[in-house]
């Protein structure tokens, strides 16, 4: 976080209006997160933490405006991130807009910022989309996105053998583009995806999903989510002894420290 809001700072530094302004007036940062929902661990106060720490690091201020880092909730609704980048762009003054982790929240949030030429850095959503199609002009997408992740586990995972897929996937813009983008490389590899169960973000019970994922028999069932999600899956998988009959692998597609903390050795 510190080497983004380092570099967001750089960037943001060439569009500085005047110098009599620059004085009068604090550079606005504003970071768009998961507080409070499935995703707070890797995204919420930590994230916000973590930019103020930057931009002390930073010395506090670029041109002569202090920095002031502006922090609000999505909580995971896309038209909640679009309102609030409105909000802070319009009329609070801000000038970059940092992280929106989740991917639908992070895409609506950068149809505003396009609209207004204004810089928006994404380092907690995973959608390739915002690479690709939703790329714009001061747009960074950074740190990982879901086509690198489905190449680095899908290929090491048929090339050990585990050439059979069943998905459980989120039914939103990343689990749906981690999902496409997994099972892509799982079939160039020579492997076969026998289904899929979607399921709606920030599920506690994924009984339902999981035995159709058994009933598969295939290899492995692949987690196209994250969060709160990924590590409720995980553990309702090993209470059901999913990896123990029949030998299935549960097989996470994206998890953080944070997750596995949370799932814990046991599981």
């Amino acid at each position: 976080m510190k080497r983004i809001i380092s570099g967001l700072l750089a960037s943001a530094m060439a569009f500085s209006a005047t110098a009599a302004m620059a004085q009068s007036k604090p550079l606005k940062l504003g970071a768009i997160l998961d507080m409070s929902g499935l995703y707070a661990d890797i995204t919420g106060v930590g994230s916000e933490t973590a930019a103020k720490m930057a931009a002390e690091d930073f010395g506090g201020e670029v041109l002569g405006r202090k920095i002031e880092i502006v922090v609000a909730d999505h909580l995971n609704k896309a038209d909640l991130s679009a309102n609030i980048a409105r909000d802070m762009l319009d009329n609070q003054g801000v000038e970059a807009i940092i992280d929106v982790a989740a991917s639908a929240t992070a895409l609506a949030a950068s149809e505003i910022a396009r609209a207004r030429n204004k810089i928006i850095m994404f380092n907690g959503p995973g959608s390739i989309r915002l690479s690709n199609e939703a790329c714009g002009p001061y747009t960074v997408h950074y740190v990982f996105d879901t086509y690198a992740q489905a190449n680095v586990t899908g290929l090491a995972t048929v090339k050990a053998g585990l050439d059979s897929w069943f998905f459980l996937t989120a039914d939103y813009a990343f689990g749906q583009d981690l999902e496409r983008d997994t099972a892509a490389v799982i079939l160039k590899s020579g492997g076969k995806v026998l289904g899929t169960v979607k399921h709606p973000l920030n599920t506690s019970d994924f009984s339902s999903f999981l035995l159709q994922a058994h009933s598969s028999k295939a290899k492995v069932i692949g987690l196209a989510n994250a969060g709160g999600d990924t590590i409720n899956a995980v553990k309702q998988a090993a209470e059901f002894g999913i990896t123990k009959i029949g030998g299935q692998k549960i097989s996470p597609l994206l998890a953080f420290i944070s997750d596995i903390d949370s799932v814990g050795l046991e599981t």
